[in-house]
């Protein structure tokens, strides 16, 4: 990767008129401000269906796109809504926190609304999209159309003859939900037709996308429930072990994330053909792909199902290397960031070499007096990406704020900016970050604009209060920007 910087915020956070960021003219007015700011790059978070809890990490699907993105303004412009239809339904009224219980009651009752008035089965792209997409979009539609008839139950809680989808009742249920499945590819297709539009308008303009793919899916997904196989399940497909990671400094307990577990020896024997489908599904949404958990690959981290922490794991090995010359050799050269976060035993820094994409540094862990740290400026080589944090972590500030007198004391001496504000601080560190030898650097955008502990999007092993945050468009003001790019150009970042 060139040397060069970007800006992470999720599409959920953008500012619109519906509750929650969406591809609508505000995201086209933060791609132009991303120009203006010199930046060569917008990082995303996963663009999936959200499900319990709202985690874009914990979806109904690895291909789907979250409906919660389509852009009502653009329905109203092809004439299947009216503006007055749009602005009689409730989403929220706080512009800087997100409402999900109103975005899932209200949302889709105005997408059923267009969606009635679509005749999209009369639509030949939408038959074409439809036949294109046939391998994950059949098994994703039906599967959103009879949890409907299950009342949002979990695949696990369904009839059997449906959750272990045999023939007859595959049959019995694309019958009876023919227009709930019609309706959920009708989402699909407007959702991939109005991105499609947003990232060209992107690339046009010298902005690519850096999305991101979770390593795990959901239990509770259309790839669980139709690729059972896949994955580390009993007869009854219930998980024998699921995925999270042991005791660090993020809990003292570990993270339970509760993902099944793949069966690397069913991956393996297919020549890894799941994974190459899914990469290059991801490279057709994004530029570069951010590899979450990329450790997993070369051990994860097996917690037996039930257990209520993540305590009594143990490490079981992954697919290493051999993963990732299947994938080189299905899709080509891509351009892939490996989430390298936590702690690395010498195997999962030799795949990382091996494989030759950038890790990550992350300036949040690197202020600790009482260890070594590679996370330091001073260690890092140029085939990195940096960031001040991601959407795990606190924001600048508020992490600054919490910091023990030791380490504060080590940051403004490794810095030597003990006469800065301590409420100006935050702008040293994102300035080491654009000045360290690291090829790319991108900053959260809450980092940018010094907020505090009310913009964290994601608090790891908590369940509410997270991925809420928005930004209002009077946050981003022209002297913000100018700030930006006059920092990315003496950097020598400059798009």
């Amino acid at each position: 990767m060139k040397r060069a910087s970007g800006i992470l915020l999720p599409v959920a956070s953008l500012p619109s008129k519906y509750g929650i960021g969406c591809f609508s003219k505000e995201a086209y007015a933060f791609i132009d401000k991303l120009v203006e700011a010199g930046q060569s790059y917008w990082q995303i978070l996963p663009l999936s269906p959200t499900s319990y809890g709202d985690s874009p990490y914990q979806s109904f699907s690895s291909f789907a796109g979250n409906p919660y993105f389509i852009d009502p303004e653009a329905l109203v412009e092809e004439g299947l809504l009216t503006k007055e239809e749009c602005e009689a339904f409730d989403f929220g009224g706080n512009p800087v926190e997100i409402d999900y219980e109103k975005q899932y009651r209200q949302r889709f009752r105005l997408l059923r609304l267009a969606y009635g008035r679509s005749r999209i089965a009369e639509n030949q792209e939408f038959l074409r999209f439809v036949a294109e997409n046939a391998d994950w979009l059949e098994d994703y539609a039906l599967f959103m159309a009879v949890k409907e008839r299950f009342d949002g139950a979990a695949w696990n809680e369904w009839a059997e003859d449906i959750r272990k989808r045999w023939s007859f009742a595959m049959d019995y249920y694309r019958r009876e939900c023919y227009f709930d499945i019609e309706f959920y590819k009708y989402l699909q297709f407007v959702f991939f037709g109005q991105w499609r539009k947003l990232k060209q308008y992107a690339n046009a303009n010298g902005i690519r996308i850096i999305g991101d793919i979770p390593i795990y899916v959901a239990f509770d997904s259309s790839d669980a429930w139709a690729n059972p196989e896949m994955f580390q399940f009993d007869g009854e497909y219930l998980p024998t072990a699921v995925a999270g990671c042991p005791p660090d400094s993020f809990s003292a307990t570990g993270q339970l994330w509760g993902n099944p577990l793949y069966r690397w020896e069913y991956h393996r024997q297919s020549g890894y053909r799941w994974w190459r489908r899914r990469m290059e599904h991801c490279f057709m949404l994004y530029d570069v792909v951010r590899i979450d958990h990329f450790r997993g690959f070369d051990e994860y981290y097996s917690i037996p199902y039930g257990d209520e922490t993540a305590e009594y794991g143990h490490w079981e090995k992954g697919p290493g290397m051999e993963l990732f010359r299947a994938l080189r050799a299905g899709l080509g050269e891509k351009e892939i960031i490996a989430e390298d976060l936590g702690f690395l035993t010498e195997s999962v820094e030799r795949l990382l070499e091996d494989s030759g994409y950038p890790g990550m540094k992350v300036l949040e862990f690197a202020f600790d007096p009482r260890e070594k740290s590679d996370y330091l400026p001073h260690t890092y080589d140029k085939n990195c990406v940096v960031y001040t944090g991601t959407h795990d972590n606190e924001t600048l500030v508020q992490w600054y704020k919490g910091l023990d007198e030791e380490s504060r004391a080590f940051a403004e001496a490794y810095m030597n900016n003990a006469a800065t504000p301590d409420k100006e601080k935050y702008w040293d560190f994102v300035r080491m970050a654009m000045m360290s030898v690291a090829d790319t650097c991108v900053i959260p955008l809450q980092d940018y604009l010094g907020l505090d502990k009310e913009a964290r999007i994601n608090k790891p092993s908590t369940l509410g209060g997270n991925w809420l945050w928005r930004m209002t468009e009077e946050m981003l003001t022209d002297e913000v920007i100018e700030k930006i790019r006059r920092l990315t150009e003496i950097s020598a970042r400059l798009a």
